[in-house]
């Protein structure tokens, strides 16, 4: 018998690590006044991008482009056959050159698709500068990328999943803790 998710953030918690992100970008931006650039990994980022951006844009930061980006042909997990165009898509009517850039995701976990995504990025220009944003940081990565905003760190063991459900993707707002999909 297949163990139940755990549930470790609910609709609130996961909200709240939204604002406490938002809250840190606006302190990082002190000083900076160029243009600040939300980027979320398709799919889950995506979103999680679009709800940081109305959180900074309550927080009066107005200068804000969002755009997403699919990395799927950028991965070295044979997740995606690299050069495939079918496979890569983005949507980012924006230039990023000199532009604060702020990768987001839902989970960092190994860092193959952040370093997918940073392959991307380079293609499209050069940003002034790029962060990481990530709703969950689970740890044990295998390559030296570390999150610059980080709403919660989840310890889970290497056996287990951390999947992040969305209400714009999956009808409700939940982190759980599994070995198999929920």
């Amino acid at each position: 018998m297949t163990p139940r998710p755990t549930p470790a953030l609910d609709a609130e918690a996961i909200a709240r690590c939204i604002k406490r992100i938002a809250h840190e970008i606006i302190e990082h931006r002190e000083g900076h006044a160029g243009k600040l650039a939300l980027i979320g990994i398709v799919r889950r980022g995506a979103s999680l991008a679009e709800r940081l951006a109305a959180e900074l844009r309550a927080g009066k930061v107005r200068d804000i482009s969002v755009g997403t980006i699919d990395i799927s042909s950028y991965r070295d997990d044979g997740r995606g056959e690299p050069g495939d165009p079918r496979l890569i898509s983005r949507d980012i009517p924006f230039s990023i050159d000199g532009a604060r850039v702020i990768l987001v995701d839902d989970v960092l976990y190994t860092g193959r698709t952040v370093r997918a995504a940073l392959t991307a990025l380079a293609e499209l220009g050069r940003p002034e500068s790029i962060e990481l944003a990530v709703l969950v940081d689970r740890g044990q990565h295998e390559l030296p990328i570390r999150a610059d905003h980080v709403g919660k760190n989840i310890a889970a063991p290497p056996d287990q999943r951390v999947y992040v459900r969305l209400s714009e993707i999956d009808g409700v707002d939940v982190v759980v803790i599994g070995g198999g999909k929920p």
